[in-house]
C-alpha cells in the first residue's frame, strides 16, 4: 500500500463512511439528505464526509448555499490496484482447483 493510497483506506475503514458511499452510489446528496440517513448531527455526518472527499472517494461542488456531495468513482482506484496485486493468489488457487477437477473427472 503506497502512502497516497492511505487516505483512501482511512475513509473506507469506518462503517458509517461506507453507509454514506451506499447513500451516494444511489444520487447525489447534500449534507442534510446525507444526514437524514442517519442518527447523528449534521455536523458529524460533515466530518464524513470530509475524510470521504480527502480520501478522493465523494467530491463535492456548490450549487449555490448548498454543497452537493457525490461519488467519484475514479477514487477508488487506489483501492482496485491494491486489490489488482492479489489477483496472482487467486489465480493460482483457481487453477489448482479446476485441475484437480479434471484430475478427478478423468478418474471417473
Amino acid at each position: 500500500m503506497t502512502p497516497a493510497s492511505q487516505p483512501t483506506f482511512r475513509a473506507l475503514a469506518d462503517p458509517t463512511r461506507r453507509g454514506i458511499l451506499h447513500h451516494l452510489a444511489q444520487r447525489d446528496m447534500t449534507i442534510a439528505e446525507v444526514a437524514e440517513n442517519f442518527d447523528m448531527t449534521r455536523a458529524a455526518v460533515k466530518k464524513h464526509l470530509t475524510v470521504l472527499s480527502d480520501g478522493g472517494l465523494i467530491t463535492v461542488r456548490a450549487r449555490g448555499r448548498e454543497k452537493i456531495n457525490a461519488l467519484n468513482k475514479d477514487g477508488f482506484a487506489p483501492l482496485f490496484n491494491w486489490l489488482e496485486t492479489f489477483d496472482h493468489f487467486w489465480d493460482d488457487r483457481l487453477e489448482a482447483l479446476k485441475s484437480a477437477v479434471e484430475k478427478d473427472q478423468s478418474n471417473d
